[in-house]
């Protein structure tokens, strides 16, 4: 087993090169203009076309126009969406490419529903709710109410970092983790070691659910 990491919400071109050498799976780009960590389409080519190869790039919008996101996906190169918002689940396959749906978790969340509407999704990505943000918040939500079995495979987002992340793995077996704050100097701006401390806690975690598993 091995959990996959994405790092959301990258702004410098260096930082997005030296996860991918840290060894993340994913960065996102966010491309939702009241987050501060939007990217425009000049900063984001600038972003893909300096990452190596295997690295794969995610774009992030919140209840985005279909006009927009056609003209970016005509311009940066994309491996995958990430819709952040209220998209139906026809407004998130339209555009031909893969796709993970974030939900927003509360009490009264109502995950294998959300799963059935969205089952042509490749991955559900499980966030912490806050009536005034759409992500990045850097709040849990309760990992309690992850279903125990899922047909899709389940990112887990929210209030993520270093000291957190071994434990979230060896409760939630999750396929990945995605983190934004926890690994911020600032927003928008990552931080190196947080950085790899959050790669070596990751590590950790699953040798833990390994070695359980001989």
């Amino acid at each position: 087993m091995r959990t996959r990491v994405k790092f959301c919400g990258f702004t410098r071109v260096e930082e997005a090169v030296y996860a991918a050498h840290l060894g993340v799976d994913a960065i996102g780009l966010v491309f939702y203009p009241p987050s501060p960590r939007h990217v425009g389409i000049d900063r984001a080519i600038e972003i893909v076309h300096a990452l190596p190869a295997f690295v794969s790039v995610v774009a992030l919008f919140v209840d985005e126009q279909e006009a927009l996101i056609r003209k970016i996906l005509e311009q940066v190169p994309i491996d995958c969406l990430q819709f952040h918002g209220d998209e139906a689940p026809e407004a998130c396959r339209i555009y031909g490419k893969r796709y993970i749906k974030a939900v927003r978790v509360q009490e009264n969340t109502e995950i294998s529903k959300i799963v059935d509407g969205y089952r042509d999704a490749d991955a559900l990505l499980l966030d912490a709710y806050d009536p005034s943000a759409k992500g990045g918040t850097g709040n849990r939500f309760d990992w309690g109410l992850i279903p125990k079995s899922c047909s899709l495979p389940i990112i887990l987002a929210g209030g993520l970092d270093s000291t957190n992340a071994k434990r979230a793995i060896e409760e939630t077996q999750p396929y990945a983790l995605d983190v934004s704050s926890g690994v911020e100097a600032g927003k928008g701006l990552k931080d190196k070691d947080k950085m790899a401390a959050f790669i070596a806690a990751v590590h950790q975690g699953d040798r833990t659910i390994n070695d359980r598993k001989i």
